[in-house]
């Protein structure tokens, strides 16, 4: 949800009707995501989560990432933007955990690896309860042992980036078997992610050992949302998702497009710098419209995404689980 779709608005309004809000901190600067928590607790005293990537090793290729920009110039031409420069940086990194430890933050979820020890303990010792992602049971062995209070498990149907430890080598399990898989190895409390779009995929995963289901693609479609318009329009479609580096370099999921098609097997694992290479594109994309430039992040269930306010689809999600667990008990109980 980073990069445009997570808004105060839409935390705020998942947060007040019972759900927990998350803002994406990622792409954005300390000072804009201290002015996003303000604003998102003018909207509700709720509590609310804070999603912060952790920062990998720089590519180290630059030959790569020449090669590419070479292959993407004439892209940039003709949207009438100039490349980015193909650059390593951590994200604010320090900056976004001091801001996060000064706002008490109730719960941080962290993404692209498991943070330092020391970092989990000082952040709980602030009242952050910690959540990390993991898309593979050896990575949630090494969350549990880091500290964290909660495991996000992360299925291969989800949308946008792959929250590996290991960008160049992420998993590849679906959520179900990935939800057994790892609470086969931690008595962690699970909260399970990736294409779940319904009440009945909810009532799934909670039968599955999950504490709570994590949403993405599905809230794309509300009102509250920053999804670009090109983008809300492709997950009105129906056509295929697919996995690729192509936009950022980290291997993501996203509706097809031309773009995917035609640069999937030129493109260098090389995030960050790979996606501040493209990023001017994908701005001007999104102005125009273009949606055969733009990185339309979805996950495998976004046909089943709907147009309504974040609070009606709370409720709407919430109900249908409820029967549908109603539902299978007392099949099974006949």
């Amino acid at each position: 949800m980073g990069g445009g779709p997570s808004t105060p608005a839409l935390a705020a309004a998942v947060s007040e009707a019972g759900g927990l809000g998350f803002l994406a901190a990622g792409y954005r600067t300390p000072d804009a995501v201290r002015s996003g928590i303000a604003e998102l607790r003018e909207l509700t005293p709720r509590p609310f989560g804070l999603g912060i990537f952790v920062p990998g090793r720089a590519s180290g290729d630059s030959a790569e990432l020449e090669r590419y920009a070479a292959l993407l110039a004439g892209e940039a031409e003709a949207l009438g933007v100039e490349l980015g420069e193909p650059r390593y940086d951590d994200d604010d990194w320090e900056d976004k955990l001091d801001l996060a430890s000064e706002e008490h933050v109730p719960v941080v979820g962290f993404t692209f690896g498991c943070p330092d020890a020391s970092v989990v303990r000082r952040l709980q010792a602030d009242g952050c309860a910690i959540w990390v992602t993991v898309t593979t049971a050896a990575e949630a062995v090494a969350a549990a042992d880091g500290g964290a209070d909660a495991l996000i498990v992360q299925g291969v149907e989800a949308g946008g980036h792959r929250g590996s430890y290991d960008a160049a080598a992420p998993g590849d399990d679906g959520l179900l078997a990935l939800l057994q898989l790892v609470r086969a190895v931690t008595d962690r409390p699970l909260v399970a992610t990736g294409g779940i779009a319904t009440g009945r995929g909810v009532a799934a995963v909670l039968a599955a050992g999950a504490a709570a289901a994590q949403l993405g693609t599905a809230f794309m479609r509300t009102p509250e949302a920053g999804t670009a318009e090109a983008h809300r329009e492709a997950l009105r479609g129906s056509a295929r998702t697919g996995l690729t580096r192509a936009f950022t370099g980290r291997i993501a999921r996203g509706i097809e497009n031309r773009f995917m098609r035609e640069h999937e097997e030129q493109a260098p694992h090389a995030y960050p710098e790979l996606n501040h290479l493209t990023a001017p594109m994908r701005a001007a994309a999104r102005e125009r419209g273009d949606a055969d430039a733009l990185n339309l992040w979805a996950g495998q269930a976004y046909p089943l995404s709907e147009e309504l306010p974040a609070a009606a689809l709370v409720k709407k999600l919430a109900d249908e689980a409820r029967a549908a667990l109603r539902t299978a008990a007392q099949t099974h109980s006949g």
